[in-house]
């Protein structure tokens, strides 16, 4: 790991509040009233409710969404057995896949035990707090012991997520392969190489699935487990195979499926071209796999290849499987995690990856139209859909098997519940992200003789998500670089002031688009020494694809040069700002919060009109307020009359779009409010997410407030009706919201090359 890299993990777990999670009340306590309720003298109404039915306490307390992320930290994934201290980052980090996957609150818990005995016993003893238990990275064959017992003494869901998750996820991975593969599961030849707690674990529910024990070898750090060998604990023994065999090289000969749950590079070439047709590979270690993906199709173009990395097709995640399936065990209180669960979790993943895949899918991977398929197997983790199709298969299968302890009914309405816990568009800035990497685009920073700026570029540089350029005094760049530790490798740096070639040639094309604006040639190769003229005609000739400017300058210093060189698309009058603003409540859309002072209704119109399809770029469908201090009509000031005309006008040439007003803000975001009130309006249906403001002072008060007060994270501005893509930072930006700016651009990029 290199030093920088090393560092950026550091920071992100130290910087502001320590850690990852942290614990927010659910429950209003400004006021002494408040106190009283939440704890004394009030609290000790509930805890006597409790007393005569043990059921209520999923009534008045949080149990009911709370899960523990336990481990002894001797089996953490790559490093090893680290202890539990040093394992609880990494369950804090699953406690926060739990929360943004799921919406499940979870307290990690770290046990200092090594003893089965008496780490069953502590886990007992904390048991009430819980709705449910995740076991986390605790060494073979002792986590076996562990699972087995706590699921014998408790009657809450329990899953050690290294055994089943992967299981889970393959299995699903495994039967859709096999599909298309046109193989019978219970004939195919199944070879796993590694025998620790997933190996064992998948090997099993492969078994659940239809294949049989006598078409299975696996393998150990030994090699070939086999009847005859006298070192077998008794997980092991259960898959002993009684052939002639001691090798991986001769396992694979002829073999259907291959499953590598053990260490990267260790099947070749050679190894691939001797297995069946139409072979099934699943390279499943991280981060190097058993065989990479380019060398196991250049080995057998008909492989059916799937790994743990995100960078190629058909990723087996855990993330498709453990947020859900607790979900839907939480919610019919089910007394644990059975097999029947498990097995609809498979089947309700690998049904998924055959249905029409949504836009927004499309859309974070870069692709038109996804379809089942060699290079399509298993659906994405960001598919919005997982949480309503894997949730409810899980909870009618505790049902159905007699573990759950409460019904439900309404499969259509529990389905809407689970999608509103988290908003369908609560993903964006991953979608984004995923899709700039499809196609990272060339960026040209105007002001990279910072710090900020050069993080940013190594950042976004190392993700794949864009292709820097850095613009500025070589030197004091490169001393930067050097005394910050940064690695940028051959990332390209020019000074305007230096470069002659170009900026002579940006400089002719400038005085022909300036020349009767007040240009003459002297004036237009000068403005070309200027970092923001110079990166806007490089954008505009076609060197870079994207600018990014304005951490340092004042926001007309940028969007002047842009105006002038590259210029708005055909049939925009005026360009507008946008901030996504990425709120609990799922992301909104604010317009126009930088440029236009105090727009006529016309402008009013042509923003909105911006607004609505660059809001449909993230796929999303805008429900557009224009915002005012009056209510449809309730007064005539000049100001919400503005509104209202442009209302009219919208609603008039565009009849497909979804955009009321003038409206109050509150009505807009409440549609319970507008319902209550203006039951006629489109937005009383669902609320708005995309506001326009009726002036810049407005626009810009809001965005700022909400991002100041804590209660929003802010990207932008977005500037809208650009031919090409530049975008202006905000002045002071943090490192972490110019990668997003720079994700924004390349995103935008892609979309107007298209």
């Amino acid at each position: 790991m290199k030093p920088t890299k090393k560092q950026d993990a550091l920071d992100y777990h130290s910087q502001g509040r320590p850690g990852k999670i942290e614990v927010i009340p659910t429950k209003p306590y400004s006021s002494q009233r408040d106190l009283s309720l939440a704890y004394s003298p009030g609290v000790a109404e509930p805890c006597l409710e409790i007393e005569k039915n043990e059921d209520d306490v999923y009534k008045y307390t949080a149990k009911g969404n709370l899960v523990a992320v336990i481990s002894n930290g001797t089996a953490v994934l790559g490093l090893g057995n680290i202890g539990p201290l040093a394992s609880k980052p990494v369950m804090e980090g699953k406690g926060l896949l739990f929360k943004i996957f799921a919406d499940i609150d979870v307290f990690d818990i770290e046990i200092d035990q090594l003893n089965v005995d008496d780490f069953v016993k502590t886990v007992k003893a904390i048991s009430p707090t819980f709705g449910g238990i995740n076991l986390e990275d605790i060494k073979a064959p002792e986590c076996f012991e562990i699972e087995k017992r706590l699921k014998a003494e408790l009657d809450i869901p329990i899953m050690h997520d290294d055994q089943h998750g992967t299981a889970i996820i393959s299995s699903a991975a495994l039967i859709n392969a096999c599909e298309v593969a046109k193989k019978d599961i219970k004939k195919v030849k199944i070879v796993v190489s590694g025998a620790g707690a997933s190996a064992v674990s998948c090997t099993k529910l492969y078994l659940s699935l239809g294949a049989k024990i006598e078409n299975i070898v696996m393998l150990d750090s030994h090699g070939v487990i086999t009847k005859s060998r006298k070192d077998l604990d008794e997980s092991k023994k259960m898959f002993a195979t009684d052939r002639k065999i001691t090798t991986l090289v001769e396992a694979m000969k002829d073999a259907d499926v291959f499953i590598g749950l053990s260490k990267g590079n260790i099947v070749s070439k050679e190894m691939v071209i001797s297995m069946a047709k139409n072979p099934i590979i699943f390279a499943l270690a991280n981060p190097d796999p058993e065989i990479t993906y380019d060398d196991a199709k250049a080995a057998r173009e008909d492989a059916i290849i799937a790994t743990g990395r995100s960078d190629y097709p058909n990723q087996v995640n855990n993330v498709l499987g453990f947020p859900f399936i607790f979900r839907g065990a939480l919610d019919v209180r089910a007394k644990g995690i059975n097999e029947e669960m498990k097995l609809a979790a498979v089947y309700a993943i690998a049904s998924l990856a055959k249905q029409p895949v949504p836009d927004m899918v499309n859309l974070a991977y870069n692709t038109k139209n996804m379809c089942f398929g060699v290079d399509y197997i298993i659906p994405k983790p960001l598919d919005p859909r997982l949480i309503t199709t894997v949730s409810p298969a899980v909870a009618k299968a505790a049902m159905d098997s007699g573990i759950a302890r409460i019904k439900i009914t309404d499969w259509e309405g529990y389905k809407d519940v689970l999608s509103k816990r988290l908003g369908h568009d609560d993903k964006l800035i991953r979608v984004i992200t995923s899709k700039a990497k499809q196609n990272p685009q060339r960026v040209v920073f105007a002001e990279a003789d910072n710090y900020k700026i050069l993080k940013a570029a190594q950042l976004v540089r190392e993700e794949g998500i864009a292709k820097p350029i850095l613009l500025g005094n070589i030197k004091k760049i490169k001393e930067l670089i050097k005394e910050n530790s940064l690695d940028l490798g051959d990332t390209p740096i020019i000074d305007p002031r230096e470069e002659t070639e170009k900026k002579s040639q940006f400089g002719e094309l400038f005085f022909q688009k300036r020349k009767r604006r007040g240009y003459n040639l002297y004036e237009a190769r000068k403005a070309m020494t200027e970092r923001n003229h110079y990166g806007c005609m490089m954008v505009e000739t076609g060197e870079a694809d994207a600018l990014i400017s304005g951490l340092t300058r004042k926001y007309t210093d940028v969007i002047r040069p842009a105006l002038r060189i590259i210029g708005v698309q055909d049939e925009v009058r005026k360009v507008a700002g946008m901030y996504i603003m990425i709120t609990k409540k799922g992301p909104f859309f604010f317009a126009d919060t930088t440029i236009n002072v105090n727009p006529t209704v016309e402008d009013l119109v042509d923003i909105t009109v911006l607004t609505a399809k660059a809001v449909k770029n993230y796929n999303i469908k805008p429900r557009i307020a224009l915002l005012s201090f009056s209510n449809f009509g309730s007064t005539d000031d000049a100001s919400a009359m503005k509104v209202r005309d442009a209302v009219a006008i919208l609603q008039t040439k565009y009849p497909g779009m979804i955009v009321d007003g003038e409206m109050q803000a509150n009505f807009a975001l409440n549609p319970q409010l507008m319902k209550d009130n203006f039951p006629f309006s489109e937005l009383a249906k669902e609320g708005a997410n995309t506001l326009i403001f009726p002036n810049l002072e407005s626009g810009n008060i809001a965005y700022k407030l909400l991002q100041e007060m804590g209660s929003a994270e802010a990207i932008g501005p977005i500037l809208l009706g650009m031919k090409k893509p530049v975008h202006i930072l905000q002045l002071g930006s943090s490192v972490r919201e110019i990668v997003n700016m720079v994700t924004i651009a390349v995103v935008d990029a892609q979309s107007k090359k298209k």
